[in-house]
């Protein structure tokens, strides 16, 4: 026969789950799980894995208000929809939502479509930022780790005298080979470029 399964939650150690209890039991819940000092920001709860381990094809599921459950849409409606899965229906009482019903049905769509266009709103969002943060010539990503010249001359040491490898120099300061070569390869540049310079009465006739 099926069940009456309810859940109880509060987010403090010092809270106390009375009214919801009793709200519960009087919807008919013979069996009440509860998670104390949890918060509503994720669903991994112990209480509430208790409830998926016992609810059964044909039960209900039933909470005091929605925020007892989650308070994320998204994690509401993908909860509320992984129960239907499983044959299972979901009652909260101060909202009025019943899955069994054609009207508790309807507003749990209504749900489903909020949560859709609020993920499809923080997607936008996102990629709008990151056009914006292209167009002002930000770069995206880690910022460079910056080497110093003594940093540099560190490891031209290690890569000529020592024969250590590159990319084990270039793992020691957090850098990419490529980018360890292309640094060194500048320096060495700036190196050269003294020497080659004519010297006074140089190259004249």
């Amino acid at each position: 026969f099926s069940m009456i399964i309810g859940y109880a939650r509060v987010s403090t150690d010092d809270q106390r789950l009375d009214l919801q209890l009793a709200a519960l039991k009087e919807a008919g819940c013979k069996n009440i799980f509860q998670d104390h000092g949890a918060t509503g920001s994720h669903m991994d709860r112990p209480g509430l894995e208790n409830v998926l381990r016992a609810l059964k094809p044909g039960d209900t599921l039933v909470v005091w208000r929605l925020d007892r459950l989650g308070r994320s849409l998204t994690d509401l409606v993908r909860f509320i929809e992984e129960l239907g899965e499983r044959g299972c229906e979901f009652r909260s009482l101060n909202e009025a939502i019943d899955t069994s019903t054609s009207g508790g049905r309807l507003i749990f769509h209504i749900m489903a479509a909020f949560a859709e266009f609020e993920r499809n709103l923080i997607s936008e969002r996102t990629r709008a930022g990151l056009i914006a943060a292209r167009q002002r010539g930000r770069r995206l990503g880690r910022p460079p780790i910056a080497l110093s010249d003594c940093d540099l001359s560190e490891a031209r040491r290690a890569l000529v005298e020592r024969r250590e490898r590159l990319g084990e120099i270039a793992a020691r300061y957090r850098v990419s080979p490529s980018t360890l070569r292309r640094r060194l390869s500048a320096e060495g540049q700036e190196r050269r470029e003294p020497s080659q310079r004519p010297r006074n009465g140089a190259g004249r006739a």
